[in-house]
């Protein structure tokens, strides 16, 4: 069943409608077992872990598929954004300081709902 559906989804929505894939029930599982998966990721790894979830997505949406690309400025666009997160986080409440995680979980958790709902109308 799931190779049917993974070679129905990898043809096109109108070839797998044809072949008989419910596409709205298949588009739907996807995108919840998505934002489920991402939060099982984040709630082994902790809130920091949103920034290696979202940094690859948006370098992807910068400069397009190429890894070449993309691999140096997930590097990069990730310790800028742990550092501006910091930052921030020290700077809110200035004579206390403020958990990172939850500035980075604040920006990751609606970023990855984005993501996951972009896809989702792609496909």
């Amino acid at each position: 069943m799931w190779v049917r559906w993974f070679v129905d989804s990898s043809l096109g929505e109108d070839v797998a409608r044809g072949l008989g894939t419910r596409v709205e029930v298949v588009r739907l599982v996807s995108t919840t077992l998505a934002v489920l998966l991402a939060g099982a990721a984040v709630s082994v790894a902790g809130p920091i872990g949103f920034l290696g979830l979202m940094v690859p997505h948006a370098a992807r949406g910068l400069v397009g598929p190429d890894y070449r690309q993309v691999i140096p400025l997930s590097a990069i666009l990730g310790a800028s954004l742990m550092l501006l997160s910091d930052l921030a986080a020290r700077l809110i409440d200035k004579p206390l300081e403020t958990p990172v995680g939850i500035l980075i979980a604040g920006i990751g958790a609606p970023f990855l709902v984005y993501v996951a709902r972009r896809m989702a109308v792609r496909d």
